[in-house]
């Protein structure tokens, strides 16, 4: 096993991007401790190995013996355009494989967990499995809530079906509501974690094709701003993020956005632009926020 060590930070006043672990210190009267695994872009599939790569990340998981696990979505490869059968049985693995891990899984829905929603899939709309009711049916409600010590977790659903063979990131209006409601009952002293698949902030574009280049709805959710906006006079410390299958910390105005690799790397096929098959262990202590990179230690034959 490999944990990423402190590197180069470039600092952007009056915000600062970091690839590599960092600490942050927020003013809090004592929360609880917590040191939970965040694992995301599993890609699960009995092809590539992936089942043994991923049997060896859960082996990691369970040697450090988190609190909890959240995973980061795109935990099957894929359901978006394949027949139920094949959907089904994908989904049936990572429940298997997953049930290994010997504490609490907040699993987070990611792009490839919706079924049927591509036209090479030849889904009917009115199957009781389409769209995200496989993932409801199988791994629970797609967006909802959950407490540890002082801590409140939220896990959204940022994947929008266009309903033209594609998807937007997006939060739906009615998880706004959602969301609203869940603020107006929350202490606006009490620190807030986010999960979402599909990222809010990102460097991805500037850092790995060029400066000026824009992020599509398919990289970013396109509403960031507006649901970022109503945690405004709340203390939103942390949003953790998926779908780059890289590395990112960068923190705004006292928020940190940090994008967690991926479990399986390039897709089982090795790094993925420097990249190690990894995951996120991160520990909030009196205030405090750090973590590494994990490479659990997997390597392509």
């Amino acid at each position: 096993m490999r944990c990423l060590k402190p590197a180069v930070c470039t600092f952007l006043l009056p915000i600062w991007i970091m690839f590599f672990p960092m600490q942050s210190i927020w003013s809090q009267a004592s929360p609880a401790k917590c040191r939970f695994v965040f694992m995301t872009d599993i890609h699960l599939q009995p092809e590539k190995k992936a089942v043994e790569g991923f049997e060896r990340a859960i082996e990691e998981v369970n040697r450090l013996n988190p609190d909890f696990v959240i995973t980061g979505g795109d935990l099957i490869m894929d359901a978006l355009g394949q027949t139920y059968g094949r959907a089904d049985s994908l989904y049936k693995l990572y429940q298997s494989t997953a049930s290994k891990l010997n504490m609490p899984v907040h699993n987070t829905l990611g792009n490839h967990e919706i079924y049927g929603i591509f036209d090479k899939a030849h889904a009917d709309p009115a199957h009781p499995e389409y769209g995200e009711k496989m993932y409801e049916n199988r791994l629970g409600k797609s967006y909802y809530s959950f407490t540890y010590g002082d801590y409140k977790f939220m896990v959204l659903n940022s994947v929008e079906d266009t309903r033209k063979n594609s998807y937007v990131g997006m939060i739906d209006t009615v998880q706004l509501d959602w969301i609203k409601d869940e603020l107006a009952a929350t202490d606006t002293t009490t620190p807030i974690i986010l999960s979402t698949h599909i990222p809010f902030v990102t460097v991805y574009n500037q850092i790995y094709n060029s400066t000026t280049r824009a992020n599509d709805s398919s990289l970013v959710v396109v509403n960031a701003k507006e649901v970022l906006d109503l945690f405004a006079r709340h203390h939103l410390i942390l949003v953790l993020q998926g779908h780059l299958h890289t590395v990112e910390d960068i923190e705004v105005n006292g928020t940190r956005f940090i994008t967690g690799g991926a479990v399986c790397g390039r897709w089982w096929t090795g790094p993925n632009l420097g990249f190690e098959e990894g995951f996120l262990l991160i520990n909030l202590d009196n205030g405090s926020l750090n973590w590494k990179y994990v490479d659990y230690g997997w390597e392509v034959e």
